[in-house]
């Protein structure tokens, strides 16, 4: 692997905690699902801050992705292959900020309070009108493009792993920097 085929430290750390931080959300909900309300209630204040937290650095992550080229796909990936990969990082891209901000426009829907960013400051409601039918369509929205990011998820790792101990294009190293060999 060399520096032109593997992607720089500043989108690899983009990479990784943004991942972190997708499954600690997904985590998050579904633990709260079998909790008693209260509890359930401060696990969700969490992952509406958590999810604030992706929405930033997902836009950071974009200006940077403007300012720095990723590497080009290995010579030997097949056209449907590379089609398919773009195709995925771009939705990717789209959910990363679609499900934060459809979260926090339902918050703001259905009660118009601004989101705790972990006790340290609030993060203002958007200016919506209070109304609980909003509210649902936004939940709906956020949910069923959540189910979308997990199916993602799935095509991306099994993607990876594919490239990677079947093709041997070294794709798992171009982003874990461990598996570098320089």
């Amino acid at each position: 692997m060399t520096a032109a085929t593997r992607y720089n430290s500043g989108a690899i750390a983009f990479h990784w905690i943004i991942a972190a931080l997708i499954v600690l959300n997904f985590i998050a909900v579904w633990v709260a699902e079998d909790m008693p309300k209260e509890d359930a209630s401060q696990l969700m204040g969490i992952h509406k801050a958590v999810g604030i937290s992706i929405l930033v650095l997902t836009v950071l992550r974009i200006l940077w992705r403007l300012t720095h080229r990723p590497p080009p796909f290995p010579e030997n990936m097949k056209a449907w292959e590379v089609a398919l990969a773009r195709v995925v990082h771009s939705l990717f891209y789209f959910l990363m900020v679609a499900i934060p901000f459809t979260g926090w426009s339902m918050v703001s829907a259905y009660s118009g309070k601004p989101v705790s960013f972990f006790g340290l400051f609030d993060v203002p409601a958007l200016p919506y009108r209070v109304n609980e039918a909003s509210g649902e369509i936004l939940h709906e929205v956020h949910e069923t493009f959540g189910a979308i990011m997990l199916v993602l998820l799935a095509l991306h790792v099994a993607g990876a792993l594919k490239h990677h101990f079947v093709d041997r294009h070294g794709g798992l190293a171009r982003m874990i920097p461990a598996l570098r060999r320089d």
